[in-house]
This record gives C-alpha cells, sequence and structure tokens, in this order.
C-alpha cells in the first residue's frame, strides 16, 4: 500500500492538532499538539518529519497555524500552560518558521486586537522576533532566492509592514509603546540588519552562489522614501566605506544594491547617502557609475542637488563634484555641470531674483568644479569661464546688496587666477569675513576621505538594557565562620504563617477587553472569578475603553449565571452593571430599559434590571465629591443590596427627613458655610431612565404579564420609578415626568397587592416633592382634587397600616404645597 502523498498527510495532522486544541482538555493533549506542529519546523536528523513534509508545512500551513493561534489567544489551554511551556511551545512557533510570514501574523495581531493582556503578548513576540535577528533571516531568504515566490500585491504589504513598523506599533500601543519600536532604536536595528544580509551576500558569492538584492533594495528605498534616511544610512554608510575600501565583492554588492533600487525610489537613496558618506572616495566606491548608467541618478547628481536645491553643506557639493572628478568616464559630466553652473552664475535674472543662499550656493560649486579641472580641460573651457567670470561680475557688481558685490568680487579673482590671463590677476578690496574666506578656501583641493572608524557589527544596545545587573557578593565574614553564634537557628523567630493565603496561578487582567472576553469564553472558575472581582475598578478607571464595549459587557453581566459558586457573585455583578450605566449612561440605559419588556427573561433578571438603573441613577445624582474605591463595600457584602421599595418605614423616614429639611428655622449665632454647588450629573438623562420603562407595561407577553400575575415586578417597578422621579428634583423634565408617572399609578391605585399599592403611594410622594408648588398647581391642576380624594379615602380605609401611613404623609405634603402657593399669591396680589 502505498503512503500518502506529503501535502495530504500534512494537511490531516495539522487538522487534527488545530481540532484537539480547540476541543481537548487535557493539557498532555494541547502539549502533545504544539509539539507536532513544532516538529514541522526543526531542522536536522533528529527531526521526526520529513524535509518534503516540512517544506509543505511551510508553505501551505505556517501562516494558517499561526493565525490560529492569534485566533485562540484568549483560549483557557493557553492560559492553563506554564511560562516556560508558552515560551517554549507557543511563542516558539512565530520565531522558528519562514519569518515574513510571521511578521505578517503578528502586524495583523496587534493591528486587529485591541489594548489587553493578549496585545501585550503579541508585541513582546515581536519584540523578542527583533531581537533575535529575525529581520535579518528574512531579508537573507529573500537574497537567496528562497523567499515565497509572492505577488507583487504581497511583496509590497511586506515591504510597508517592515519599513513602518515604528508606526504601526505607536498607532496601536500609544503611550504604551516599546522602546524597541521607537523610530530612533528600530531604524538603527533595520540597518544593521541589512548589512548583515549583504555580508551574508558578499560569502554566498565568494562561494560562488548566486543571490538576489532586489528586496533589500526596496526595502532601502522605501526606508529613504518615507523619510527615515538618517538613522538608517547614519550605520550603513560607514560600514559600506570600511568594508569597500579593499574588497571588490563588497563594492559589486554596493554596486548592485543601488542599481536594483526602483527608479521612484532612487533620488531619496542617493540625496541620503551624499550626505551621509565622509568623502568623495567613499561615494564613488558605494555607487560606482551609477550617474553613467541611471539617468535618474544623473539627473539627480548632476542638476537637481546642484541648481534645483541648496539647502546642503559644502561637504556634500564636495563629495558629488570630487565623485564626478574621481574617475576618466565620468568627468565628462563634470565639465557638463561647470558649464551649467557657470551659466546660472552669470545669469543677471538669476542674480536680481533668486534668495542670497542660493546663490552663494551655486559660486561654491563653481568654484569648486574650476579647481578639480585639469590643465588641458582649463584650457578648452577658457573662453566659456572668460565669458561667465565678465558677465557674470557685472551682474554681481550692479547689485545693491552687499553680500551679492562681494561674491561677484571673490569669483572674480578666483577664476581670473586660475585661468592666469596675461598673467594678470584680479584684485578687489573688500571686507573679510567668514563667507569669503569660505568661498577662497574652495580653490584648495582637499585630502580626501576623513578618518573612518571601524564600526561594530551589530546593535546590541537592546539585549544590553535587558540584562539584569549581578547581585552583590554576600558577606564572606558569615561564611568563614561556620562555628559563629549566627549560623545558630535556635534563636531565629519563626513567621507567622496563620495568615498566608495560596496563590493563585492565574493574573487578574489589566484590560476591561481582557476581562470581557474572559467572562465570555472562558470555563476556568479561577479566571472567571478575577474577572468579576477587578471590572467595576477597570471600568471606572477606563473610562474610554468602558465606552466602547459598555453594551457588550452589560448584555453578558445581565445574562451571566453563577456557575462556579463566587462568593459575593450578586454584589459583584451588580456593581459592575453600576459601573457601566454611570459611566455611559444613555447607550447602557436604552439596552436595559428595552429589554426589560422583553421575551424570555425570568423575573430575577428583570428585577435586577430595575436596581441597577435605581442604583445608578442614585449615584449621578449625588455630587462627585471625592474618587471612591470600587472594592470597598463589596467584599463586605455578599448579599444584594436591599431595595429600597422594600422596606416601607425606610420610606417613611425619608418623607420625614425631606420635610425636616424644607423647614425654615430661625437661629441666632454663625451658621454653617453653604454647600458648593456641583452639577447634577442624573438630571440631563433621567428621561432615558425613566420614559422608556412605562412603554409596554400594559402589553402581556407569553413570558411576562405585568399587570396580572406579576405583580412583585409591577411593585418593584412603581418604586422604582418613584425613585427616579425622586432623584429628578429641580430638573426641568420633573414636570413631565411627575404627570406621566401619576397617569401610570392611577390605573392600579386599588389594586389587590399592598406591595404595589404602597409603591403607588411612594411615587406619589416623590412627585409631590419633586415638583415645587407653583409648577404642581400649573401642570397638575386637573389631577390634584381626585388624587387628594382618594387619598383620603386611602388614609381611612385601606387595610394595610402601612398604606394609611403613607397616604397622611402623602396630604400632609399635598396640603403643604397648595398652602404655599396659595400665601405666595395672595402677597403678590397685596404687594401689586
Amino acid at each position: 500500500m502505498e503512503s500518502p502523498a506529503p501535502n495530504t498527510e500534512v494537511r490531516h495532522a495539522v487538522a487534527q492538532c488545530f481540532r484537539t486544541l480547540t476541543t481537548s482538555t487535557d493539557n498532555k493533549d494541547i502539549i502533545a499538539a504544539l509539539q507536532t506542529l513544532h516538529s514541522y519546523l526543526d531542522e536536522g536528523p533528529e527531526s521526526r518529519t520529513t524535509l518534503p513534509q516540512r517544506a509543505e508545512f511551510r508553505r501551505a500551513h505556517f501562516t494558517r497555524s499561526l493565525q490560529f493561534l492569534v485566533s485562540n489567544i484568549q483560549a483557557d489551554w493557553l492560559h492553563g500552560l506554564t511560562a516556560a511551556q508558552r515560551t517554549e511551545l507557543w511563542d516558539g512557533l512565530f520565531l522558528k518558521g519562514p519569518p515574513e510570514q510571521a511578521l505578517l501574523v503578528l502586524m495583523e495581531g496587534i493591528g486587529e486586537l485591541r489594548p489587553s493582556t493578549n496585545l501585550d503578548h503579541l508585541v513582546s513576540i515581536t519584540e523578542r522576533f527583533l531581537q533575535t535577528g529575525r529581520l535579518a533571516d528574512l531579508l537573507w531568504s529573500y537574497c537567496q532566492g528562497a523567499g515565497p515566490s509572492d505577488s507583487p500585491q504581497l511583496r509590497e504589504t511586506l515591504l510597508g509592514r517592515i519599513v513602518a513598523l515604528p508606526d504601526l506599533t505607536a498607532n496601536r500601543l500609544h503611550p504604551n509603546n516599546k522602546p524597541l519600536f521607537l523610530p530612533q532604536q528600530y531604524y538603527p536595528l533595520l540597518a544593521t540588519e541589512m548589512l548583515t544580509a549583504l555580508e551574508q551576500t558578499c560569502q554566498a558569492l565568494k562561494d560562488g552562489t548566486d543571490c538576489s538584492l532586489i528586496f533589500v533594495a526596496q526595502t532601502l528605498g522605501k526606508v529613504c522614501i518615507q523619510g527615515h534616511s538618517g538613522p538608517v544610512l547614519a550605520v550603513m554608510a560607514p560600514r559600506l566605506s570600511v568594508c569597500t575600501r579593499s574588497d571588490m565583492v563588497w563594492q559589486r554588492v554596493c554596486w548592485k544594491l543601488l542599481e536594483n533600487v526602483p527608479q521612484r525610489w532612487v533620488e531619496s537613496v542617493l540625496t541620503s547617502l551624499v550626505k551621509a558618506v565622509s568623502g568623495p572616495d567613499a561615494l564613488g566606491r558605494i555607487i560606482g557609475n551609477l550617474v553613467l548608467t541611471n539617468r535618474k541618478a544623473q539627473y539627480v547628481i548632476t542638476h537637481k542637488l546642484l541648481l534645483l536645491q541648496y539647502k546642503y553643506e559644502t561637504r556634500v557639493l564636495r563629495n558629488i563634484l570630487g565623485h564626478l572628478a574621481a574617475d576618466r568616464e565620468r568627468r565628462p559630466l563634470l565639465i557638463q555641470v561647470l558649464r551649467t553652473v557657470s551659466q546660472a552664475w552669470a545669469n543677471p535674472s538669476a542674480v536680481k531674483h533668486t534668495p542670497i543662499e542660493q546663490q552663494l550656493y551655486v559660486s561654491k560649486a563653481l568654484l569648486l568644479s574650476v579647481s578639480l579641472l585639469k590643465d588641458s580641460e582649463l584650457h578648452e573651457l577658457r573662453s566659456d569661464l572668460l565669458q561667465c567670470m565678465l558677465g557674470g561680475m557685472q551682474s554681481h557688481l550692479d547689485s545693491s546688496v552687499v553680500r551679492i558685490r562681494h561674491m561677484g568680487m571673490v569669483v572674480g579673482e578666483c577664476l581670473s587666477s586660475r585661468m592666469d590671463i596675461s598673467g594678470t590677476k584680479l584684485k578687489f578690496e573688500y571686507d573679510q569675513d567668514e563667507e569669503t574666506q569660505e568661498l577662497l578656501s574652495l580653490m584648495t583641493p582637499s585630502t580626501g576621505d576623513e578618518a573612518e572608524a571601524e564600526p561594530v557589527n551589530r546593535v546590541d544596545s537592546t539585549q544590553e538594557t535587558n540584562e539584569t545587573p549581578t547581585p552583590p557578593p554576600q558577606n564572606e565574614s558569615s561564611q568563614n565562620k561556620p562555628g559563629s553564634d549566627l549560623d545558630s537557628d535556635d534563636e531565629l523567630t519563626p513567621y507567622d504563617m496563620s495568615g498566608d493565603q495560596e496563590i493563585s496561578k492565574a493574573t487578574p487582567p489589566r484590560y476591561l477587553r481582557d476581562c470581557l472576553e474572559t467572562l465570555i469564553s472562558s470555563e476556568d472558575s479561577v479566571r472567571v472569578e478575577l474577572s468579576l472581582r477587578v471590572a467595576e475598578d477597570l471600568v471606572r478607571k477606563n473610562v474610554f475603553a468602558a465606552r466602547e464595549i459598555s453594551v457588550q459587557l452589560t448584555k453578558v453581566l445581565l445574562h451571566m449565571e453563577d456557575k462556579y459558586s463566587i462568593n459575593g457573585f450578586l454584589s459583584l455583578r451588580q456593581a459592575t452593571m453600576v459601573a457601566v450605566t454611570v459611566t455611559d449612561c444613555i447607550p447602557v440605559t436604552q439596552y436595559l430599559t428595552t429589554e426589560f419588556y422583553s421575551l424570555n427573561y425570568s423575573l430575577r433578571q428583570r428585577l435586577d434590571i430595575l436596581e441597577v438603573l435605581a442604583m445608578a441613577a442614585q449615584e449621578l445624582s449625588k455630587p462627585v465629591t471625592e474618587k471612591r474605591d470600587p472594592s470597598v463595600g463589596i467584599a463586605a457584602s455578599t448579599d444584594l443590596t436591599p431595595y429600597p421599595g422594600d422596606n416601607p418605614v425606610h420610606w417613611r423616614q425619608e418623607v420625614e427627613r425631606r420635610i425636616q429639611s424644607k423647614t425654615k428655622r430661625l437661629r441666632k449665632g454663625a451658621t454653617q458655610p453653604p454647600v458648593k454647588a456641583t452639577p447634577n450629573r442624573y438630571a440631563p438623562v433621567a428621561g432615558h431612565f425613566f420614559f422608556p420603562l412605562l412603554r409596554n407595561y400594559d402589553k402581556p407577553q407569553v413570558t411576562f404579564d405585568l399587570l396580572g400575575s406579576d405583580h412583585l415586578v409591577l411593585g418593584r417597578l412603581i418604586h422604582t420609578l418613584g425613585l427616579l422621579m425622586h432623584l429628578a428634583v429641580n430638573a426641568p423634565i420633573a414636570g413631565q415626568m411627575g404627570r406621566a408617572l401619576l397617569d401610570f399609578v392611577w390605573a392600579v391605585r386599588y389594586h389587590a397587592d399592598q406591595m404595589v399599592r404602597r409603591g403607588v403611594l411612594f411615587a406619589v410622594c416623590s412627585v409631590f416633592l419633586s415638583i415645587n408648588s407653583q409648577n404642581l398647581l400649573v401642570e397638575l391642576s386637573d389631577q390634584l382634587f381626585e388624587t387628594r380624594t382618594w387619598l383620603a379615602d386611602v388614609a381611612e380605609g385601606d387595610p394595610d397600616a402601612d398604606c394609611r401611613n403613607l397616604a397622611v404623609q402623602s396630604l400632609v405634603l399635598l396640603d403643604k404645597s397648595l398652602k404655599k402657593q396659595l400665601q405666595d399669591q395672595h402677597a403678590l396680589g397685596l404687594e401689586a
């Protein structure tokens, strides 16, 4: 029987690993599946897989495997591994396979994940990817021609990820970006990796192996065109200058590298290279005769950098013109440049209309070009230079600007001295300054390249920062005296370990999105409990992140069940839902009020919704004077906060307290300082809490009949509406809320259940307390008479004593408000 083809066998094995990682809960099976994936990346004789199988896995399954790992980064089986196992089996897959595929998957994962521990994990792997030289492996794989047969679109994507990695990570990580990803460290590291790839290429060529530099050239060009040429060529140029000084293979590699730079990026590479090299000889060794074979390079070197741009130092001019003069084949370009520059210097229009800085730059180029001419070339160009000198000097001397006149004098002196016309030399009288002295010094030829130091091969700064300092040596005196009293254990006081607690292997999440993912998908009771305990604190500390997932988190918490018997589960869940509602009021209240009347909810869940809305409204109505500690008050209680409406005595005391607070008392002596006014955060959103709860109360559903058998929920609903009304005191919308609330409770004022009747009376008290007397008569005048009559009937004949007491309190409030309003109107009439 024939063995199956390698592609079929590998496909089946990878699919089995995926199934095991998805469904298995046995740690041994998880480790075995990860080891199987690793076996397709192991090289050498000890590998359990054949070479065709490894090649097939790298070609068709490696990227898919990494994407599977990233998509399951929140899975319980990953958190069940120890730190060493996670580093070896999970992280190792990203650091062993084809580097271009690993980099693309890592950058894709960093771009998709929100701030979380999972994102931190991928960032740490990417950091190790860069520190272990995987970028050099990626570049070398393309130099060997062993890179994937990718499309132009895929190669452009890979180039973009490599070159723009600092920008991509900064956009995702913001202030938490790693130092290695900053441009100051990343681009020198990239330059070092490119030098490593070039060094391997030189060695391969010496061994007779063909290589390709297209991808490295594209990387260099894209780095330069995006404005990062400074730190890259600051590392590469000195190293290339040293390596090409005595090695022709290095020179050929550099020439081929620049020949393969795409045309659209040639200008940025050459411009940066001319500024980075130490002298014209080094420039010639690195770029060779590129100006003769590449029209774009010739235009940049002989025209753009000399006549169109003038921001460069004199050293750049020396490099350019010295490079043209250094080789016999390039000297015709020097003569061409001299003619062009002399015409530009002598142009009267240019003298009048170009900046002084540009004229000085052109003057320097002209003097440097003349100083590099041989005698035979000077004799050939004598007529052109004489015409340039006479016309140009006249234009400069006619200028009203002193600096321009001095420029003309100095250039005229230098040209006449160089041409030696009839043995006579021009001499002008002008003040010597730094500018004129620099122009005069340009006629002296330079001594060649500056001294170059041997740069190090690899940047180890990132590795040095990770090294831990060596601990100081211990005191040797105590070690050398075994018989001393210090070695005796009899005098040591034992530690009190009675309060020690078992350290959990899991750590609480630091990001709210991690918390949400754990609550949704995790089956680990420890992780779920830790996430639930820190959820409220994370919501209050990370307002922006909480608003992104507020509705989703509320939905998860509302449907969450206590499957693991977590201590204080109900209070923890309730506190988190209240925090989310306070943080993002309108979307969360819209969701909760809509779900209150939806199908397939238990009575417990509907009561939870009412409690969360009531507690959130209470928190919003309180002034924000100090930051509260979310952990205080949660761990102390393990049950739900008792609902206010369950205890009518509490509300009777509340009504008494409100009445006492509105009673004016005259006293002598110093009064208390006035309370500082703070905005009421509840008033602008009170309508979002209140009105949706009145929407569908009279529509019975399959699992919910508010006006029928579910009178417990009805009582709680009325109590909640009364509380929401009470908290909206002095709010502009209070009158509208009071009218709607009275209309709602009027239909159930004679309900058979005393809990509902208590709620109705509490709601009526809340209306009387929350609306001032003037608005009470104006907005509720048509309902006050019937309401007063009903209250009197309840106070006399209701069978429940608490209902009778609440009715009396409501009558007192109503009569007090009406009496005050009538007195105010009478006083206004007397004044009129």
